[in-house]
């Protein structure tokens, strides 16, 4: 299986559109959104063409790949614009080597239910990839709003590689064997 993993669009209807492209390319087997979708909330500056119904546009286009849990910008009323959940607070995923990854925003991290299960999230806006003494940590950067002068990024997933790539020009910067 390929995935894509991506989070914190934040309403932005031009990356949005770049991950879309991305996604195009890509062709994954499904696609999951780890929160923040459609606002950019208080601390957060507006991202370029800011557009939440645009962003609800295009990601309805791919919603027969999506999985997505919440993140902490999500609210009950995206639902009425999405055509896809985007309630769950965490997913978890089997991983063909026999851990889980645990998939959630980042702003209420549940516990690694194993040592050596890979925690992924967002929410922090900065790419991360660290070995821990309970898991593997895994931030996928923010799709729109980067942080640290980190690249505007998504994650790849397969075959246990994981890819961190730039939405704008799809280049893999980074990669790591989970």
């Amino acid at each position: 299986m390929k995935y894509i993993i991506a989070s914190d669009i934040h309403g932005s209807a031009h990356f949005c559109r770049l991950f879309a492209a991305r996604v195009a390319e890509e062709r994954p087997d499904k696609v999951i959104l780890l929160g923040d979708l459609l606002y950019h909330g208080a601390r957060n500056p507006l991202p370029p063409e800011y557009s939440t119904l645009g962003c609800a546009e295009i990601l309805n286009a791919m919603k027969e790949k999506l999985l997505c849990v919440k993140g902490n910008c999500d609210s009950e009323v995206d639902s009425l614009v999405l055509e896809f959940p985007v309630e769950a607070a965490f997913c978890l995923l089997p991983l063909p080597n026999g851990r889980t990854a645990i998939l959630t925003h980042g702003h209420h991290a549940p516990a690694c239910l194993h040592k050596g299960d890979v925690l992924f999230n967002g929410h922090f806006h900065v790419p991360a990839f660290e070995e821990r003494e309970d898991c593997t940590y895994v931030n996928c950067g923010s799709v729109s709003i980067p942080k640290d002068g980190s690249p505007h990024s998504y994650l790849v997933l397969e075959d246990l590689t994981l890819l961190f790539k730039d939405v704008e020009t799809g280049i893999t910067y980074r990669s790591e064997k989970l």
